[in-house]
């Protein structure tokens, strides 16, 4: 390789090293000097024009690939480039970006090319092919339970359409008493009272509320809207369904740590959970059982470890690894001695997310979560708790799936005695305040 007045004195670590700039219809491939015929190849995005670029990889020496992470693009480049043996490495657009000058496809792929020689670029995360499964289909998962949503809504716009007040009595129109006043009336039903004596138990309205809200002018082409959107509703549920046995039996085909592991039998199923036991299943491949922690649901764990892994361990050493990767760690931009801004950046993440959901539920717990949550509310502001929250329980993810079971429990077990005793002190500090003096009660027999 030629050595210019920017690239000498950098040592060369990866000889055999070559880049790629991804494109939606073209791929140019770059190489070290002496190789080929050609420094830069070309290549197109069928199947048989990544297995000749394969092929023409290997004859040219090369051992390691560099591409820049550009989605499903790089990641069909990248299963056909493994399967003939490379090392591919998918980095970080924002590590590639090229010197200042003429920007080209050539030029970017030999840039990266360089950057990968000299050991420059760090290779993003990519989750193992075995555990790929796992993710795509609970990716799919939640398209479906998106779509069913949106369906929802396009009921309701009927139903308000209509002037059928049924939000205005039930709290869920897609529960069971909604979905049968529904049905009903795409089947012809038009009496209010009729259809009100078809709510089931533990409604707050009165069944003469519920029929005064029924009462609508059901034109032609609005229930068949409504109609419409059921149809299409009820189809989502049943390829949810389809994907839960699917993701049912990936799960199942997983080993076991632990087959012993006791877990608190389900209760009732809620909307969207899956069609299995998947706290079991969790319970059975992990062994560690999540419920322990508040607000730690099964589909949250679900998610996350979709997203990394069983064992995220060897590509994240620490938690704190693990929650930077996961935009939840504070940004700190310091210079000159100040810090100027302390935001997290902006990167989306399923598991983020989820886990911003689950913080978000600890403002009425009473566990020891809750208590912190409590405070960093009102010391930092409700948006920035969530965040500082869901940071704790990411961290608590990662000890369950590195340490186990007992090592999560004492965390937690640690947690809880801190926050009793930051209440006391704080007890004690607002008595003395006032004027008073706490005293415990005495136990009685």
């Amino acid at each position: 390789m030629k050595k210019n007045s920017k690239t000498r004195g950098l040592r060369v670590v990866n000889p055999n090293a070559a880049g790629i700039d991804i494109g939606s219809e073209v791929h140019y491939v770059a190489v070290p000097e002496g190789r080929g015929s050609r420094v830069v190849e070309s290549f197109g995005c069928v199947t048989a024009e990544l297995e000749r670029m394969a092929r023409w990889l290997l004859a040219c020496g090369v051992d390691t690939v560099a591409m820049e992470s550009t989605g499903i693009y790089s990641e069909s480049v990248a299963v056909v480039l493994e399967d003939h043996g490379l090392k591919v490495i998918v980095v970080d657009p924002r590590q590639v970006k090229n010197a200042k000058g003429r920007k080209t496809d050539v030029q970017d792929s030999a840039w990266i090319q360089q950057l990968h020689s000299f050991g420059l670029l760090s290779a993003s995360f990519r989750l193992a092919r075995e555990a790929q499964p796992i993710r795509d289909y609970w990716r799919l998962r939640s398209h479906l339970v998106q779509d069913a949503a949106s369906q929802i809504h396009l009921m309701q716009k009927s139903l308000d359409q209509m002037n059928v007040q049924l939000h205005k009595v039930l709290s869920d129109i897609s529960g069971v008493s909604g979905m049968r006043i529904l049905r009903a009336i795409v089947s012809g039903v038009r009496n209010p009272e009729e259809l009100a004596a078809m709510a089931v138990g533990g409604i707050k309205a009165t069944p003469k509320e519920v029929a005064e809200a029924l009462r609508g002018h059901y034109r032609e082409q609005h229930v068949f809207a409504l109609s419409q959107a059921l149809k299409i509703f009820d189809f989502l549920h049943e390829r949810l369904r389809d994907c839960d046995l699917a993701l049912e039996r990936i799960m199942k085909g997983l080993p076991a740590k632990n087959d012993q592991i006791r877990v608190l039998p389900p209760q009732k199923r809620r909307k969207n959970q899956p069609h299995f036991d998947l706290a079991h299943e969790l319970a059975r491949v992990t062994g560690v059982d999540f419920s322990v922690v508040p607000t730690l649901a099964a589909m949250t764990v679900q998610t996350a470890i979709s997203e990394c892994g069983i064992n995220p361990a060897p590509r994240f050493p620490s938690e704190h690894h693990y929650a930077s990767w996961l935009g939840l760690s504070p940004n700190n931009k310091k210079t000159g001695g100040k810090v100027f801004s302390t935001k997290t950046r902006h990167r989306p993440s399923r598991t983020a997310t989820a886990l911003r959901l689950a913080a978000q539920s600890l403002q009425s717990s009473k566990s020891a979560l809750g208590d912190r949550f409590r405070r960093l509310r009102a010391r930092l502001g409700t948006p920035k708790a969530i965040t500082a929250m869901a940071h704790l329980l990411a961290r608590l993810i990662y000890r369950g799936l590195t340490r186990g079971q007992a090592y999560l429990e004492a965390g937690l077990a640690a947690l809880q005695d801190r926050s009793r005793s930051n209440t006391l002190l704080a007890l004690h500090r607002r008595a003395h305040r006032l004027g008073f003096e706490l005293t415990p009660l005495q136990k009685t027999a």
